[in-house]
C-alpha cells in the first residue's frame, strides 16, 4: 500500500514537471550559484538542497493542520541576496514605513521566491512530517504536502506580496488572514529568529489557515524556545499571498 502512495506522489511530480519545467536543481552542478534581481525575471537560484547536499525537508507542525515549516529553505548567502534585491527596490528609505504591499504583477525576485516554493513542495522531502504521529490522519494523503496540490496549478502561484521589517520588539497582533485571500500562503522569515503562536479562532478542527490565529508578541519574555529567550535582532518578513477570484471573473460575455 505504502509503495501506491508512493507512485501516486511520483505521477503527481511528473505531471507538475511537465507543465512548469524540470526543477533547477536537475540543470547541473552549479548549486552556489545564485542572484535575486529587483528588475530581472532571469534570476538563478539553486535551493532544492541544502549547503550539505541534503534535499530540502519540510516539517509538518503537530496538531496545527496545514502547517508545515521548512528549515533551510535559502542559505544565509541566499538570504542576504534577498535582502540586498529588498534594499534596492527602497521601500524603506528614510525610516517611514515599515511594510510594502504588492498586487498584481510582483517584482522579478518574488516571482523566483514563488517558482521556489513550488519546486519545494514538490521536490522536498515530507517524511520528517509523515513519521510523526498526529490527529491529522493518513499522512499518505494529499494531507502529506505543504500545499494542497490543486494550487499548485494555479497561475501565477502567488500574485500578492507583503514585506515587512521588524524593530525588535515589534511583532504582529493575533489574526487571521483575511478571505480575500486563497488557501495557500508562504511566509519567508529573515535576519532573526523568533517564536510564533497559533490559537483556534474557532473551537473545531480545521486548517491552520482559516481556523487558525497566529501570532508573533516579540516584547520581552514571550519570545521563549525551550526555556531560553530568543535574542531579538530586526526581522524582515516576506509573505506570498493569491487573491481568490472574483465570483464574476468567469461569467461568460454574450
Amino acid at each position: 500500500m505504502e509503495d501506491d502512495d508512493i507512485d501516486a506522489r511520483e505521477m503527481q511530480r511528473r505531471a507538475l514537471e511537465e507543465a512548469f519545467g524540470e526543477s533547477s536543481d536537475s540543470g547541473g552542478d552549479n548549486d552556489d550559484e545564485f542572484e535575486f534581481s529587483s528588475s530581472s525575471r532571469s534570476s538563478h537560484l539553486h535551493c532544492l538542497k541544502q549547503g550539505d547536499g541534503v534535499p530540502l525537508s519540510w516539517e509538518m507542525v503537530d496538531g496545527v493542520k496545514g502547517l508545515w515549516l521548512c528549515r533551510g529553505f535559502l542559505c544565509s548567502a541566499q538570504q542576504s541576496s534577498l535582502l540586498s534585491a529588498i534594499r534596492r527596490e527602497g521601500w524603506f528609505d528614510g525610516g517611514c514605513h515599515n511594510q510594502a504591499m504588492r498586487f498584481g504583477d510582483l517584482p522579478g525576485w518574488a516571482v523566483e521566491i514563488s517558482r521556489l516554493v513550488r519546486e519545494a513542495v514538490w521536490f522536498g522531502d515530507t517524511s520528517s512530517g509523515e513519521g510523526k504521529e498526529s490527529s491529522l490522519g493518513n499522512h499518505h494523503e494529499e494531507a502529506c504536502w505543504p500545499l494542497p496540490l490543486d494550487l499548485l496549478w494555479r497561475e501565477p502561484l502567488f500574485d500578492q506580496l507583503i514585506v515587512n521589517v521588524y524593530n525588535p520588539g515589534e511583532g504582529i497582533c493575533a489574526h487571521v488572514d483575511l478571505m480575500r485571500f486563497d488557501d495557500g500562503i508562504a511566509i519567508i522569515s529573515l535576519e532573526s529568529a523568533c517564536v510564533m503562536h497559533f490559537t483556534r479562532s474557532k473551537q473545531e478542527e480545521g486548517e491552520a489557515r482559516y481556523l487558525w490565529k497566529h501570532e508573533i508578541n516579540r516584547k520581552q519574555g514571550f519570545q521563549l524556545w525551550e526555556g531560553e529567550e530568543i535574542h531579538q535582532q530586526r526581522r524582515t518578513s516576506v509573505t506570498l499571498r493569491k487573491l481568490c477570484r472574483s465570483p464574476n471573473e468567469n461569467v461568460k460575455a454574450d
